[in-house]
């Protein structure tokens, strides 16, 4: 019988060498090409193929083989396992290599770790570091790649890969912040992050993509301090609401938000003094007048004009009847 072998690597090669001894009357050729519908054809004259767990293996694949006069089709895999036992280091990262170059990345990275503590303290440390990083961050285990880029930039700051790591770490933190209805820690992360890496690689071709996510980001603490103060407006919390609302334009005095939130301070405001006890109503409509004129003076065109004026003149009508009445008794 004759096989022919497609996807072939060193290691296949010495394998079977080693076990068709046992066998003479098997033939055996060896490629490096993979098998596909295209590669088929040079299977001519062999009566069976072996080819790799992840070959195309197709409906065109078969049928060309058939053309060709093969019989049977054999299948293999690298067996992981069998790699990271064999005590070969140079076998186990030829292999990984190879899974990281077809972007095979879970079985990358199990065999950059099994064969790690092998390169420690060589001049090949930080490439199976880095390679094996890299393979958790294509898988999106971002929490994981992180840690991974995270201890990479503290061990190897003058690596060839440093500025990559360095990049896709600020990276994993923005794949994992989350919407601005959730806690915004991971976005202040990354948002520190990704100013590091601008700062100390202002040349590099990430720069551009960086300022639009830390604009994006940004936008993002700005609605989560507007959607904490807006909360406290929509139950009614006026007084908390207040507090809220102008720390979030202190923190945040361009938010795209700005307009809706000074109306909104200007409404708590009215609503708070307008629900308070008689003896404090007084100066809580003069603050809320304040806050009116500040409003007026920033957005004398806005669609809540009608309403702020409106709520501006009931608190200077009381003002005006408390004032009247104030008169009255002190001439009593």
């Amino acid at each position: 019988m004759k096989i022919l072998f497609y996807d072939t690597q060193s290691y296949d090669r010495e394998s079977f060498d080693r076990t068709k001894e046992q066998f003479p009357e098997i033939e055996v050729e060896y490629l490096k090409t993979g098998l596909a519908a295209r590669t088929a054809s040079l299977a001519k004259g062999y009566d069976a193929v072996c080819a790799f767990v992840n070959s195309d293996v197709g409906t065109k694949t078969v049928e060309a083989l058939h053309e060709a006069g093969v019989k049977l089709i054999l299948m293999r895999c690298a067996g992981i396992n069998s790699l990271l036992k064999s005590g070969q280091p140079e076998l186990i990262y030829s292999k990984a290599l190879e899974y990281y170059q077809k972007e095979k990345w879970s079985r990358a990275s199990t065999l950059f770790e099994g064969v790690q503590h092998y390169y420690i303290g060589t001049p090949r440390e930080d490439s199976v570091s880095f390679f094996n990083a890299r393979c958790k961050f294509k898988n999106r285990d971002y929490d994981t790649a992180s840690a991974l880029f995270d201890d990479f930039r503290r061990k190897f700051g003058r690596s060839a890969f440093i500025e990559d790591a360095e990049g896709m770490y600020a990276l994993c933190f923005y794949y994992l912040s989350p919407g601005p209805s959730r806690d915004q820690t991971m976005t202040g992360q990354a948002l520190i992050a990704i100013n590091e890496f601008m700062s100390r690689y202002p040349h590099s071709d990430r720069v551009e993509d960086f300022k639009q996510i830390n604009g994006e980001l940004t936008q993002r603490l700005h609605d989560k301090s507007y959607l904490n103060a807006y909360t406290y407006y929509k139950i009614g919390r006026y007084k908390s609401a207040i507090v809220s609302l102008k720390n979030a334009l202190k923190q945040f005095p361009d938010s795209n938000h700005r307009e809706e939130i000074m109306y909104m301070i200007v409404d708590a405001s009215y609503r708070f003094a307008n629900n308070s006890v008689a003896n404090k109503q007084t100066d809580r409509y003069l603050s809320m007048l304040d806050s009116y004129l500040s409003f007026k003076e920033e957005f004398p065109e806005s669609k809540y004009t009608k309403e702020v004026d409106r709520m501006a003149k009931h608190a200077r009508d009381y003002l005006d009847r408390n004032k009247k009445d104030e008169d009255k008794d002190n001439n009593i």
